[in-house]
């Protein structure tokens, strides 16, 4: 059975549950596409002197036809009701899009003796009233089957009485195939939520004035007085503000002082270190949708292949002795799981230069946030960035990989209950809880758990937790203290002091933070030189060819100062390049190209270039997507904003109404405005006064539109083609036309 709804009543359902009758399908009734006929009904005088009427068809062309079994053969067949016989167009091979601009002919009233009237008489009329042409569309198929119906028109001659001439697009209907036997609720029902928009989309300075205030929300103080704020204040779903919010400011490139702000303000409101952003709040769903919106490349690179795998392999996984299936082995499932665990935590925490820049920088203001609000907490500036990271990111893409986009379909329930314990398992280690065990209800679980319970796991989700919310912009008024993220002895050239020699390569301990690149004799000694992390320009591997050897990377600095540096192997190389580009890829500065070899004996070794500071022969690699660039468009999520502003009006009157009880009563909050978050009245009310202008302008804007619509729409024309509803306004249409000639 199917449910089919149409198009013009899906408003109707919008955002509800509601139960559909299941209707039966069949062929007849799947169509799609739409035709041009011409009608023309004429007076035909004959030699005897006698009249009668011909009716001319003519079929011109098809558009948007379905494709059936790979391919689309259409031809089309043109009946008068009555006793006359079908007429067939040529076939037209392999195409949907078929143009036939055929004619034929067929005779609509018998002959009678002319009499000098230009329309029927009454006999004729009432013949003509009952008579109807019909068009039917089909695929021309080899199977014994025979041909494949793919839609028929059918249209009453009487409107012809109007004009002796119609031409029109029309859409094709399903066939009626009288089959009346069955009850509508022999198939039973299906229950759906349909959550549907439509956006009429105005050129970009129609916009302007609600953008501008949008965009701003970032910098008004305090932020729960700004435009954004207000939208989440007034929706009823907080999702519903923040996807079109966190799109608009993803285009304009302001979602992370946006996210910054209203995060900082409800880190304010909140008591407990242990309840940060765990609420359905705006600042949590906005987050989700930027991790989602930015982070789906992230996914792919990081848990696509073991999801795979898990998907294909189909372990057995079950750890409650109560689910084990016959001839499956407790400990063997128990390592099974473990193994999963492993991997998928390993690539987990070792992805973090892989992170989108949009959500490390969203991180950072999160942490800083958090420290600062609960400075007594240690451990509260990484459960403030791990419960978006784990529990709103990692662990829902394990436990749904097809909502997600990792996985084309939902998986098995064997595969889908392995995704489950993964999940779970996953989600409790990057919590950092301090009693992890207790987190399980299960008992099985939590002994599972106490494979995990030691001190290296905590150490690699804080490592990856400091990378992932690490800001290489030094910022005067952070509480941040460096964070390192990596260190370890390398071979290091020196920097152009002396004349080229063997002498010239150093083993140097290396330290790299959040804020500087440094080197050392050893580890604990005074750092001999300090490369602040805004200084690096490009970091990029050195051809072996420069100083004869290997897993050679260059360090790249302002004024063309470059540092060589050899570390212990391929794999720690890359570990380095990757890093060092994580930290710095948000440096405005950053290099386009770079030589990859060295300067040397007067010359560049890989372009030949004299010059030292010539630019560079090669374009940098960038090593990393610092970002992902979204297809957004910026006036459609402003004009989805303003729907949903123009939907909640009278919420914004009603926050109107609290912000003025606010500024005149000081007393007890009236139970109606509790809900809104009003810090500042006054800068409240100025906000709500300039959005219900600017929704006010664009209501305006829209009515004039459709008014003009209106007036202009043709019904017919290959645009707004003829469907079973319209046909009736069409007629009207043609009347008043006809009758103003007149």
């Amino acid at each position: 059975g199917k449910v089919a709804i149409q198009k013009e009543d899906l408003q109707k359902y919008h955002n509800r549950d509601t139960w559909f009758q299941l209707q039966h399908v069949d062929a007849d009734s799947e169509v799609q596409g739409k035709v041009h006929l011409e009608l023309r009904l004429s007076e035909v005088i004959t030699d005897t002197g006698v009249v009668c009427h011909k009716l001319a068809t003519r079929v011109l062309e098809c558009q948007g036809l379905p494709i059936v079994n790979g391919q689309c053969d259409p031809y089309a067949t043109v009946t008068l009701a009555g006793p006359s016989e079908a007429k067939k167009t040529k076939v037209k091979k392999k195409t949907n899009n078929p143009h036939f601009d055929e004619v034929f002919y067929f005779e609509v009233t018998r002959p009678s003796s002319y009499n000098k009237k230009s329309h029927f008489d009454i006999e004729d009329v009432d013949e003509v009233d009952k008579m109807e042409i019909r068009v039917d569309l089909w695929n021309a198929s080899n199977l014994k089957f025979g041909d494949e119906f793919l839609g028929e028109l059918r249209l009453p001659l009487k409107f012809l009485r109007q004009s002796s001439s119609y031409e029109a697009w029309y859409f094709l209907q399903p066939r009626d195939n009288g089959n009346k036997s069955l009850k509508p609720d022999d198939l039973g029902s299906l229950r759906l939520n349909v959550v549907y928009t439509e956006d009429h989309v105005f050129s970009s300075d129609y916009y302007s004035p609600l953008r501008d205030l949008l965009l701003k929300s970032a910098d008004v103080e305090p932020v729960s007085a700004s435009a954004a704020h207000i939208l989440g204040e007034v929706c009823r779903e907080k999702q519903e503000a923040a996807i079109p919010l966190v799109r608009l400011f993803l285009h304009y490139g302001r979602i992370v002082p946006f996210i910054s702000a209203i995060a900082n303000a409800e880190v304010k409101r909140t008591q407990d270190p242990n309840t940060i952003f765990r609420g359905n709040s705006l600042t949590s769903k906005c987050i989700d949708e930027t991790m989602k919106l930015a982070g789906m490349h992230y996914l792919q690179v990081t848990l696509k292949p073991i999801i795979d795998e898990i998907c294909q392999v189909h372990k057995p996984c079950e750890i409650d002795p109560v689910k084990l299936k016959d001839g499956e082995n407790l400990e063997n499932n128990r390592e099974n799981l473990r193994q999963y665990v492993d991997r998928i935590f390993t690539v987990i925490t070792k992805s973090g230069v892989s992170c989108p820049t949009v959500m490390c920088d969203i991180f950072f203001s999160l942490r800083e946030s958090a420290a600062k609000r609960f400075q007594g907490d240690l451990d509260v500036r990484y459960t403030a960035v791990s419960s978006f990271i784990f529990l709103r990111f990692f662990a829902p893409a394990i436990l749904s990989p097809n909502l997600f986009q990792l996985t084309p379909h939902h998986p098995d329930p064997q595969t889908s209950r392995t995704l489950t314990l993964i999940s779970k398992t996953i989600q409790t280690l990057g919590s950092l809880s301090k009693s992890k065990s207790a987190n399980f209800k299960e008992s099985y679980m939590a002994s599972f758990y106490d494979y995990f319970n030691e001190q290296k796991y905590a150490d690699a989700v804080k490592n990856f937790l400091d990378l992932i919310s690490s800001s290489g912009r030094r910022d005067h008024k952070s509480i941040e203290q460096p964070i390192l993220l990596k260190e370890g002895f390398m071979i290091k050239r020196a920097q152009g002091r002396k004349r080229f020699g063997m002498k010239n390569f150093k083993k140097r301990w290396f330290r790299l933070t959040n804020h500087e690149f440094t080197y050392q004799k050893s580890k604990g000694d005074h750092p001999l030189c300090s490369i602040p992390i805004e200084n690096i320009l490009a970091v990029e591997r050195l051809e072996e060819e420069s100083f004869k050897m290997k897993n050679m990377f260059q360090v790249i600095q302002p004024e063309r100062r470059v540092l060589y540096i050899q570390a212990n192997n391929c794999v720690e190389a890359k570990d380095w390049i990757d890093i060092l580009t994580k930290v710095s890829q948000c440096n405005k500065k950053r290099l386009t190209v770079y030589h990859p070899s060295a300067y040397l004996n007067g010359h560049w070794l890989c372009c030949k270039a004299t010059a030292d500071n010539t630019p560079g022969c090669t374009p940098c690699t960038g090593g990393l997507p610092a970002n992902i660039q979204l297809d957004i468009d910026g006036d459609r999520e402003t004009e989805r904003i303003y729907s949903l502003f123009n939907l909640y009006m009278p919420k914004l009157e009603k926050m109107q109404e609290a912000c003025g009880s606010k500024s005149v009563y000081d007393g007890p909050e009236e139970e109606e405005y509790s809900t809104f978050i009003i810090d500042d009245p006054k800068e409240t009310y100025k906000t709500l006064k300039l959005i219900i202008e600017g929704v006010g302008t664009l209501e305006q804007e829209h009515a004039q539109y459709k008014r003009d619509k209106f007036k202009k729409t043709k019904y017919g024309s290959q645009e707004h083609p003829i469907g079973d509803k319209s046909f009736q306004t069409y007629i009207r249409q043609q009347s008043e036309i006809s009758a103003h000639s007149i």
